[in-house]
């Protein structure tokens, strides 16, 4: 069995046993499956296209509210319901939830693709900082705007429909329904790389003018590709937005300074362009995160900048790239040996 099936094993045993081991830990080990799905999502634009997109976290809030607005809107008037001048007393019952979140899953998925494809017909005449601007303006004003409509309950937020079990099941079903979007995201990618399609996004990142004199459709794989990253975007937010309980517009569904940067550091940190990079480098970015929150409050976000800092300076290939160059036959990379110990020769002097 190869390194990598048994590594994917290993993950997969531990996420469907880590709740029966560490309960109390659910809820954070549901935050860390988010987390790697950020980090692929952000780098199947930013490295393996070289597009560094600053604004994918805008698909994240859309489908938080997407979800919440067809949770809500399948039994009762959503203006309504949101309205701070009426009480509306919502109840759900176990088939109304079930059906109101399945269905939302859905269409926050459906809906943040054809978002993305709307939003590619304007942003991809653009590229280098000029694209990483005009989507980092994305996200924020989308926060702006669902902040100052009323419909949706504007700056006040939306509730959203209460779980019908008991608490636990609740961190339960979300702990699964986060792994098993992580897992379909990872395949996914690992698919997609594999193929032509990947081939065409790495052509793109190298040169795109002689991918496209080379008859490659760019503009379609770029649209596609930020369309692939909204559709797992769109799923993550519809399920973070039903285990906090409750929707802002600027901290909760488009957190652009923390969830919109974290994405990007931790792809960086575990290796952009490479499969693995964004699980490693989302991993330590997050234990890092949980455990500074945890010892060291007050202080957590310059031991976070500081890691970022480390990263950029001393590992700009990440991770995985330093590994690759530290244990180039591990990676399936061969050295010349005249080179090898020309080197070794010069740091021995």
């Amino acid at each position: 069995m190869k390194k990598e099936t048994m590594l994917q094993l290993g993950i997969l045993i531990f996420g469907v046993i880590a709740p029966m081991l560490i309960p109390s830990l659910s809820f954070q080990i549901s935050i860390l499956w988010l987390m790697i799905l950020f980090a692929l999502t952000w780098d199947m634009m930013g490295g393996q296209m070289g597009y560094n997109s600053l604004g994918n976290i805008a698909f994240f809030g859309f489908g938080m509210y997407i979800c919440a607005g067809v949770q809500v809107g399948l039994y009762y008037d959503l203006a309504e319901y949101t309205s701070p001048f009426t009480t509306i007393n919502a109840t759900f019952t176990p088939d109304q939830y079930y059906t109101g979140l399945f269905l939302g899953i859905i269409a926050a998925a459906v809906g943040c693709v054809f978002i993305a494809l709307i939003l590619s017909t304007f942003l991809f005449g653009l590229r280098g900082p000029y694209f990483a601007i005009g989507t980092l303006g994305v996200a924020l004003a989308a926060g702006e705007l669902i902040g100052a409509w009323e419909y949706i309950g504007a700056g006040s937020g939306i509730s959203i429909p209460v779980h019908p079990g008991e608490a636990g099941e609740k961190t339960q079903l979300f702990y699964y329904l986060t792994l098993f979007a992580m897992i379909g995201t990872f395949l996914f990618v690992k698919w997609l790389y594999g193929t032509r399609w990947g081939l065409a996004m790495n052509a793109i990142r190298d040169d795109e003018e002689k991918a496209e004199a080379m008859g490659i459709h760019t503009y379609r794989y770029k649209s596609m590709t930020w369309a692939f990253s909204a559709f797992f975007l769109g799923i993550s937010g519809a399920l973070f937005g039903n285990m906090t309980g409750f929707i802002e517009p600027l901290e909760v569904a488009f957190p652009t300074v923390t969830f919109g940067i974290f994405m990007v550091a931790m792809a960086l940190l575990g290796g952009k362009g490479t499969l693995w990079g964004p699980v490693l480098g989302a991993t330590l970015f997050h234990v890092v995160k949980e455990v500074t929150w945890t010892y060291l409050l007050g202080w957590q976000w310059v031991a976070l900048g500081l890691l970022i800092v480390l990263n950029v300076v001393f590992f700009q290939e990440g991770i995985m790239g330093w590994m690759a160059r530290k244990w180039p036959e591990r990676f399936g990379l061969s050295v010349d040996s005249h080179m090898s110990r020309s080197k070794q020769s010069e740091e021995a002097s």
